[in-house]
């Protein structure tokens, strides 16, 4: 039987390195992996494609990501290319004017360190938008920024209280400042005109093609629910699912409301049914532990330093009770579920493990692969207990570099010690842990290629300056790895992931080898042609 799709001229990255020279698909899997005997799978309908010294290998995953709200911003405020305070001011300036249709200023994206203390204030947002309101998530989307007539608007003064799961920020004086930690975010979240079904399905496909020309064929949705005032997308998942738009492999994470308890798994148990279709399975709960190390609310062992180096009696805030947890996992484990965590802390990673390791010895093995994400500080005692438990390390590379957010609002409150703890890729690998990858779009880029640089180098692309624990680097196959099989293995895609016979053509071209490059030019790759079932979904030439 002639092949549909050949590619040669290698090389080809399989699980055992680049060991071939061409690879035959038909239909949507890969029939034949080797040499120059594959091409006589060539015939007269055949797609021959030249890889010319370009390497081929298993398309990218991201194992957590938001593309839809990551779609509606592209189309809002987008404030992600900003570097100070003056070029983000500027920017909803322009957007403002340049919309004076919209009844209130959306988006996001701003940084942190443009910021002094990374929290801006309502006085610099009243200057550029006096007349509206405005909303503006941080890159981190654990914050937002607001002007006054938001809070107006919201009803929030000095006397109103902070919320259980955020903090209001604070002037000297005691007046909200303009920037809502956290839960204290839907106070004003939660009076934004909401996108509509047409929007989402709309910034999802957008989304889509930008991921796909990233190489990334298959992810799983962070988020699939009802938070703080961001648009549940799970409508357009099954709008696109069912009219075949959905070309890419997902994995919905169905959001577990922290403000509930186990009462919601029967609910989670409907929406699992409800919201799975062809190539979306909502089979995940996301269970967010804490927050971010940067406003302090990242859950920790020990308590946080002031600017002097001090203790102070802030360990950060845990959103689900740790006491409550392990009956939570538990259940959930029994119910089939994978346990997709938000752990950025040491003490919210120790309690993800702690409820794993419960539902482990109630339950027995199972199949449901749980993972932690983000996995910014681990104590040293929690790194082989990952193997033990056989919890995945999602992590997020790009984060480990030096950067302002990181040596300015990261570093020193934490201290020396636990500064070195930071995302422990190299030690995770060690210690036997599996690793899948992804980027938390649009927290930062989901360009998988700018992700493998910083894991490979633990410095930003283009960056020159010092290493950040370099003991912590992986290889690039061993990132590669993540980005593919790792991810894999975390979506159950069993038979994705890898390129060998009998495995979903899912694949990617490169525009060369890095392996034939030095590692600090890994950034400097692109994408040249992306494939989800053996169809070519983008090519760099028609871009």
């Amino acid at each position: 039987m002639h092949a549909d799709l050949l590619f040669t001229g290698g090389p080809v990255l399989t699980p055992e390195g680049r060991t071939a020279t061409a690879v035959a698909v038909t239909g949507d899997r890969i029939t034949a992996v080797g040499h120059d005997e594959v091409r006589e799978l060539a015939g007269p309908r055949t797609e021959v494609v030249d890889l010319a010294g370009r390497l081929l290998l298993p398309g990218f995953q991201d194992a957590h990501i938001h593309p839809v709200p990551a779609g509606l911003e592209l189309t809002q405020c987008d404030l992600t290319g900003a570097k100070t305070a003056a070029e983000t001011l500027a920017a909803v300036r322009v957007y403002a004017a340049t919309h004076p249709e919209r009844e209130w200023i959306l988006g996001g994206g701003w940084s942190m360190e443009a910021f002094e203390g990374g929290t801006p204030t309502r006085e610099l947002l009243d200057a550029a938008v006096p007349d509206r309101p405005v909303y503006l998530p941080n890159r981190d989307h654990h914050g937002a920024w607001v002007n006054s007539r938001a809070l107006e608007l919201a009803g929030i003064t000095r006397d109103t209280p902070d919320p259980a799961d955020g903090r209001i920020d604070r002037d000297a004086s005691g007046e909200p400042s303009g920037t809502l930690q956290e839960g204290a975010m839907q106070l004003v979240g939660r009076l934004t005109p909401g996108a509509t079904a047409a929007d989402r399905l709309a910034a999802l496909l957008h989304a889509q093609r930008h991921l796909h020309a990233l190489g990334i064929t298959a992810w799983q949705d962070a988020l699939v629910g009802d938070f703080l005032g961001m648009d549940n997308p799970a409508d357009a998942y099954l709008a696109a699912a069912r009219d075949g738009s959905l070309t890419a492999r997902v994995v919905g994470a169905l959001w577990w409301d922290r403000e509930r308890g186990a009462e919601q798994i029967p609910e989670l148990v409907e929406r699992r049914a409800a919201f799975s279709h062809g190539r979306f399975r909502a089979g995940s709960v996301k269970l967010m532990l804490d927050g971010v190390a940067e406003t302090g609310t990242a859950a920790l062992l020990e308590p946080y330093l002031d600017k002097c180096g001090c203790a102070t009696a802030n360990r950060g805030a845990s959103f689900i009770d740790a006491g409550q947890l392990p009956k939570y996992v538990t259940e959930l484990d029994a119910l089939g579920f994978q346990c997709h965590f938000h752990a950025l802390g040491d003490r919210a990673v120790r309690d993800a493990l702690d409820a794993i390791e419960a539902a482990r010895a109630v339950n027995g093995p199972s199949d449901t692969r749980p993972h932690l994400a983000h996995l910014q500080v681990v104590h040293p005692d929690d790194v082989p207990r990952f193997a033990r438990l056989g919890a995945t390390a999602n992590i997020q590379p790009l984060w480990a570099a030096h950067e302002p957010q990181m040596d300015e609002l990261t570093i020193p409150f934490l201290g020396p010690e636990r500064a070195a703890w930071q995302y422990p890729f190299g030690a995770l690998l060690r210690s036997g842990a599996r690793l899948a990858a992804g980027s938390d779009w649009p927290v930062s880029s989901a360009d998988p290629i700018q992700g493998i640089h910083v894991a490979v180098n633990r410095v930003e692309p283009g960056g020159d300056g010092p290493v950040f624990l370099a003991g912590e680097r992986l290889g690039l196959a061993e990132a590669l790895t993540a980005y593919t099989a790792g991810t894999a293995y975390v979506n159950h895609l069993d038979d994705g992931g890898r390129v060998s016979v009998g495995a979903l053509a899912d694949l990617v071209v490169l525009d060369r080898d890095p392996f034939a490059g030095p590692p600090e030019a890994i950034a400097e790759t692109k994408v040249a042609l992306t494939y989800v079932g053996g169809a070519r979904v983008y090519a760099a030439h028609e871009a």
